[in-house]
């Protein structure tokens, strides 16, 4: 196909530009008003995650929640995806709902609205309350009505004001890393609880999306995936990628979005599947979330529960500072695999770099890798969307730097830097650059090409 003419060639004026972030990861205030611990409370009080970082103060944002809107509000994005904690509405998962948790959501949304900027809110980005995982958490089928009513609650208090929904963030992240391959909470390491939390999670779904659809008639409903290309580490390898890419990228969009499982998961799926089953998981959605960073390379390895854990890839490949692959070409090629497979219209809700980034002697965060990173991504989004891929909004991950995971305070995704020990926000030249993006393509809805200086600088730099 013809590359698109950059001459002639404009964004769509509906498209969405946007910023992407979860509660766990930047909230904090976690025994604060009523809130109930999470399973990553529990995870990071275990000291597990990378220097014994928890999520008790992360970015401090339920208090500064204002100040990170008018941060999101001087970019210009037109929306804001973000996650409402379970255990601040709902301190034990389920019973009574917690009047302080709720009002602070009715706090953001309005705050977001009246700064112009759209809220996506997602139900759930992995922070499972602690009082259900005792209870079997996703491993038990009881988690789809758990889930369910969780989605009645938060549909009825904010779907006057909320018209954006998506009910699951990352659903294979969270079951695969928690429940097989390690490194995330509730780090179970089971393979029939893997499947039996897939099939449940599932379930959740499909019942949120009707308790949505009935409470929220004019609702936008999607829900959140991560799809990257799974590679062999070395040809021997390539059975063990066909396995994981099923687990990874199929075992969730499939059964949501075409009413089956991946063929390579048929067999092992069928004992936790009731008469009845997929058409309920299967819902009408109104969009596809797309969360990509790079391709991931699989290793056959017979001691781990899958049989398969991920590998390191070729050593002469482009890399982030936290050493992920950079293959903005990857993310064309998901677009039209996603749209050719679902056929919904696409929003990517996730995409950024990660990295190390501290500031300079006069307090500047010059992350040149991260404006080069999202250039090439976001030109690659383009061109998918000028090749006939139905692609309609863009958000970065993230806004913040915040809680990583695993991986705790010391890698950076955001466009903005935050210090710790003060909660100083300091816009990098990441943000500024996305300012100047989303305000060519709103106002003159064409794309600016990068400008670079003699040296290799950036020119866009501030």
């Amino acid at each position: 196909m013809n590359p698109p003419d950059d001459a002639k060639w404009t964004w769509p004026p509906t498209f969405v530009w946007g910023v992407s972030m979860s509660a766990f990861q930047i909230e904090g205030a976690t025994r604060e008003d009523g809130r109930g611990p999470s399973v990553w409370d529990t995870y990071g009080a275990s000291g597990r995650v990378a220097n014994h970082d928890t999520g008790d103060v992360a970015c401090d944002h339920y208090h500064r929640y204002p100040e990170d809107i008018a941060l999101m509000r001087g970019l210009g994005v037109r929306a804001y995806r973000f996650s409402v904690a379970w255990s601040r509405v709902l301190p034990q998962g389920r019973g009574a709902a917690n009047e302080a948790g709720l009002a602070f959501y009715d706090r953001l949304v309005d705050a977001l609205l009246e700064a112009g900027i759209e809220p996506w809110l997602c139900l759930y980005h992995f922070d499972l309350p602690q009082a259900l995982d005792d209870l079997g958490g996703w491993a038990v089928r009881d988690s789809a009505g758990w889930f369910a009513d969780y989605a009645t609650l938060v549909g009825r208090r904010y779907g006057d004001r909320v018209k954006r929904f998506a009910t699951i963030n990352e659903p294979s992240i969270f079951t695969l890393f928690g429940y097989a391959l390690g490194g995330a909470a509730p780090d179970a390491a089971d393979v029939s609880t893997l499947r039996r939390a897939i099939h449940n999670v599932n379930l959740a779904h499909g019942a949120a999306v009707d308790a949505l659809r009935v409470l929220v008639p004019q609702a936008s409903i999607g829900a959140i995936h991560n799809v990257q290309p799974c590679l062999p580490a070395t040809p021997a390898d390539t059975d063990a990628a066909d396995l994981l890419g099923a687990y990874w990228n199929a075992a969730f969009p499939d059964p949501q979005c075409l009413g089956h499982y991946p063929s390579r998961l048929v067999e092992v799926m069928e004992p936790y599947v009731q008469a009845g089953d997929l058409a309920r998981i299967c819902r009408p959605l109104d969009w596809f979330g797309l969360n990509h960073y790079s391709p991931i390379y699989a290793t056959a390895n017979p001691n781990s529960p899958l049989g398969v854990t991920l590998g390191a890839g070729p050593s002469d490949i482009s890399r982030t500072p936290i050493d992920w692959p950079t293959a903005p070409e990857a993310l064309r090629e998901t677009l039209h695999q996603v749209h050719n497979r679902y056929r919904l219209p696409i929003y990517v809700t996730e995409n950024g770099l990660g990295s190390y980034d501290t500031p300079d002697a006069i307090g500047k965060i010059t992350d040149t890798q991260r404006i080069e990173f999202l250039s090439a991504y976001i030109e690659a989004v383009r061109r998918a969307i000028a090749e006939g891929v139905d692609v309609r909004g863009y958000f970065v991950w993230s806004l913040l730097d915040n809680f990583e995971w695993a991986s705790g305070y010391a890698v950076r995704f955001g466009l903005v830097h935050v210090d710790y020990p003060t909660q100083k926000r300091t816009p990098k030249a990441s943000y500024f650059w996305y300012a100047d993006l989303i305000k060519a393509a709103t106002e003159a809805s064409r794309v600016i090409p990068l400008a670079r200086s003699g040296s290799g600088g950036l020119d866009l730099l501030r």
